[in-house]
């Protein structure tokens, strides 16, 4: 073979092996709120929110894909209804997106859920880019999720705090006093959820975990695989299940709903009772700014 031609089938051999161009993230959206400067952007399929251009993901959806949750801390959020086993009414503070009420929404039709949003914008842009639609059994309500917890004379058996500023939780929102409000929302055998840092990313983890076990009869931490994230759930009530039991009604869980993610190695791996978090930290209150 002539040394031109066995270049040119070198070539044309090597041309399989090389690796795509990763795909530009483009800006579909940035726009100027009271609290924010809300982007979105979109990359190989996943369209994103931030609250602060280059700053942490706030929301993810998989373009044409509804039922996909980016996050690993929303594909554990399911691991609460282990406890509330027939939830009928549901309240998420914060809203982002709207990926994880527009997925439990099309899991759990006959839930009511309410969402309480503080920026209207984020509500508008949810809509727009991201696939948020309202009916009878999901609302959106503009205001301040602490106000409105304090205000509501509902019960609910489901409260989710998924509430971030750019970098952090807002202090308002991690209290032993907004807390106590939170408890006075549950219905006697409701289920509370918090979204957290772990202690690498969050200075006041360990401050937090104490005030939720100062506020709540039993709190249980769930380690988030691969993620800065982990879920706090606090009960106002004491429940009797083994651990055997608990991972029975994830897995059962993860059949009936159904979900994608086998909720059982989520529990194996990540459940547990919160130990020695929290033993280093103080009880948070409005009195005393955060240090």
């Amino acid at each position: 073979m002539q040394p031109g031609r066995r270049a040119l089938l070198a070539l044309v051999l090597a041309l399989p092996l090389a690796a795509p161009a990763a795909a530009e993230e483009r800006v579909l959206l940035e726009r100027k709120s009271e609290y924010n400067t809300i982007q979105v952007t979109e990359e190989d399929g996943l369209r994103v929110m931030r609250f602060v251009p280059g700053t942490v993901r706030q929301s993810v959806v998989k373009v044409g894909d509804p039922d996909h949750l980016e996050a690993p801390y929303a594909r554990a959020i399911p691991v609460a209804l282990v406890f509330a086993r027939k939830p009928r009414n549901m309240l998420i503070v914060g809203l982002g997106g709207g990926t994880i009420p527009t997925f439990l929404h099309r899991r759990l039709p006959e839930l009511a859920i309410e969402v309480v949003e503080l920026d209207p914008v984020v509500v508008e842009v949810a809509k727009s880019h991201f696939g948020l639609r309202e009916d009878g059994k999901l609302r959106v309500h503009v205001g301040d999720g602490r106000r409105f917890i304090e205000q509501t004379a509902r019960r609910y058996d489901l409260i989710l705090l998924d509430a971030f500023g750019s970098a952090e939780v807002p202090h308002a929102l991690v209290t032993r006093e907004f807390l106590r409000s939170v408890r006075r929302a549950l219905a006697p055998q409701g289920v509370a959820i918090g979204n957290v840092w772990g202690p690498d990313d969050n200075r006041l983890y360990e401050s937090m975990l104490r005030t939720y076990r100062a506020v709540f009869d039993a709190v249980y931490v769930v380690d988030i695989e691969d993620a800065v994230n982990r879920l706090v759930i606090a009960l106002p009530w004491t429940p009797a299940l083994p651990r055997e039991e608990v991972m029975r009604r994830a897995r059962a869980l993860t059949v009936t709903l159904p979900l994608r993610e086998d909720l059982g190695p989520i529990v194996e791996h990540g459940f547990r009772l919160p130990g020695a978090d929290g033993a280093t930290g103080r009880v948070l209150t409005d009195a005393e700014p955060p240090r």
